[in-house]
């Protein structure tokens, strides 16, 4: 009774996780309960799978129909559409908070809630959305799909550390979304890892002749931690935007080496 009790909560996070970080309308299939909500991190690389591999696939079989600039932008809006530009929204918010808050943490966090967007968050998108396209430019469709599918993942999962290094800068009534994500313990942690760095070891076990494995691990990564220092210092805790902006930035990072290394 109890194993079936622990796995009907393990797919009612699952269904919890699809349903926050898309708008597919998983919820006309299955509604889980408000708490297992707060565990929709832990299974945020699984929902990379899905949202990379539609965005690959549109990009590979599109390059066969149209030019190889039209198939990567309908990639690009492929995410877009599953998502509902969700992490896009915290990036920007995230470059108006940090860029017009100064050092401020209230100040900072407002910015952040505010649904209105700034210059830094303007900016920020543009030149995101430049450097993402010629990074996939300077690679080959083939290339570029197994990269993404990689590295969407790969990225969420190492994104998704900020929740266990620090706690929630707001509580849950003054939260965008009113939830507050829990802490990994050892078998969600373990879970996690798997679903970020499975696509990622298929990934450089076929590219490995090609690319410098380590460096392609060793950018993301301390891209990542020098993103929690600034997170860490300004607000001593972290908010949904950060944990976007974070994957953005990371996924970035991690595209532009592989394009370092795969660009034709």
């Amino acid at each position: 009774m109890q194993i079936s009790l622990d796995t009907s909560k393990f797919y009612d996070r699952i269904w919890a996780a699809f349903i926050f970080f898309t708008r597919l309308p998983f919820w006309r299939l299955y509604q889980p309960p408000k708490e297992a909500y707060q565990t929709v991190v832990e299974h945020w690389p699984l929902v990379g799978w899905l949202t990379g591999a539609s965005m690959a696939a549109v990009l590979y079989f599109g390059s066969m129909l149209f030019p190889y600039e039209i198939a990567i932008l309908l990639a690009i809006l492929t995410r877009l559409l599953i998502t509902g530009a969700l992490h896009e929204d915290g990036l920007a918010d995230f470059m108006d908070g940090f860029g017009g808050g100064g050092t401020d943490r209230q100040r900072i966090l407002d910015i952040m809630k505010d649904s209105r967007i700034g210059t830094y968050g303007v900016i920020t998108l543009i030149l995101y959305f430049l450097l993402l396209f010629f990074a996939l430019h300077a690679m080959t469709p083939y290339d570029a799909a197994l990269t993404i599918v990689a590295v969407d993942p790969f990225a969420k999962m190492l994104s998704a550390q900020i929740i266990q290094m620090m706690p929630y800068a707001r509580t849950e009534e003054t939260a965008k979304s009113h939830i507050v994500y829990r802490k990994f313990n050892m078998v969600a942690g373990i879970s996690l890892a798997i679903q970020g760095l499975l696509p990622m070891g298929i990934f450089i076990y076929i590219m490995y002749a090609r690319l410098d494995w380590q460096l392609l691990i060793f950018v993301p990564a301390i891209t990542m931690y020098f993103l929690y220092m600034l997170i860490w210092r300004r607000l001593r805790g972290y908010t949904g935007d950060c944990c976007g902006a974070m994957f953005l930035i990371t996924e970035l990072a991690t595209l532009l080496v592989a394009s370092y290394y795969l660009s034709v």
